[in-house]
């Protein structure tokens, strides 16, 4: 059941969710879901509707997006509610310009301090995970969602191994700006993934290797590729766009 005017909610959210809110809060549910492009920038939010897919009353839905409202993810309009924010490309470039300076410090201080027993366990396991993904060939949508989850895992192996508690929150507040979250994965095309997924391979080795500054060096350079992915589909996605008011005009004027 939905609310008039609003999609189906997506297949492999709520039906899994029942285990998950055993220990995990409606908040960061909804913070992740955001973060992973679940949801469009400008889409409203319905209680009724996030209620029945959490089997949840809506009193701590409603929390939530007061929460998530009071951290920039969502703009409250009074007495029409709660909608995903939008980002101007001027700020999302920012925001990966910020963290590309974040994840080289979280490199270089994973290098010079070097990696405890869990980061070489969750690190290992996303190097593996990413090749046998990747060993498809083809990437389906759902994918992109594993893809996004293993890219987190690794990122978030880093940022512990770092030992700065300042950093990580620096790092989750440039990740406030949905498109440059780690789980939103930005050109998901085959050859793309496979570049990246080599550079968490390299970033790892030069770790292993305790060379701090090359460490700092490979992962600026990996997000900063990640930002120029984002630049050239933003450009693309506009050109179209352009094309087809175009097109309309033509065929209005006809």
């Amino acid at each position: 059941m939905t609310v008039a005017g609003e999609r189906e909610p997506k297949s492999g959210t709520a039906a899994d969710l029942e285990a998950p809110t055993r220990s995990v809060s409606i908040t960061e549910w909804l913070r992740c879901s955001i973060l992973a492009g679940q949801f469009q920038s400008g889409e409203r939010l319905y209680e009724v509707t996030l209620s029945e897919t959490l089997q949840v009353s809506r009193t701590p839905i409603r929390a939530a997006l007061q929460s998530l409202a009071g951290e920039g993810l969502l703009d409250h309009i009074p007495n029409r509610g709660y909608y995903v924010r939008g980002f101007s490309v001027e700020e999302i470039v920012q925001a990966y310009e910020i963290r590309a300076a974040l994840e080289g410090l979280a490199a270089k201080r994973a290098a010079l301090l070097g990696l405890g027993p869990e980061e070489h366990v969750a690190i290992k396991k996303a190097l593996k995970d990413g090749d046998e993904l990747l060993q498809k060939g083809d990437l389906s949508p759902t994918d992109r969602s594993t893809y996004g989850e293993i890219n987190a895992a690794f990122h978030s192996a880093i940022h512990n191994a770092g030992q700065s508690r300042m950093l990580r929150d620096m790092l989750r507040m440039s990740q406030q700006v949905a498109p440059s979250s780690h789980r939103n994965v930005i050109a998901f095309e085959h050859h793309d993934v496979r570049r990246r997924h080599d550079d968490h391979h390299r970033i790892y080795e030069t770790i292993l290797e305790r060379d701090a500054g090359r460490a700092e060096l490979l992962m600026r350079d990996h997000v900063e590729r990640v930002k120029g992915s984002l630049i050239r589909s933003l450009s693309a996605s506009t050109t179209a766009a352009e094309a087809m008011s175009a097109a309309q005009a033509l065929r209005d004027s006809e």
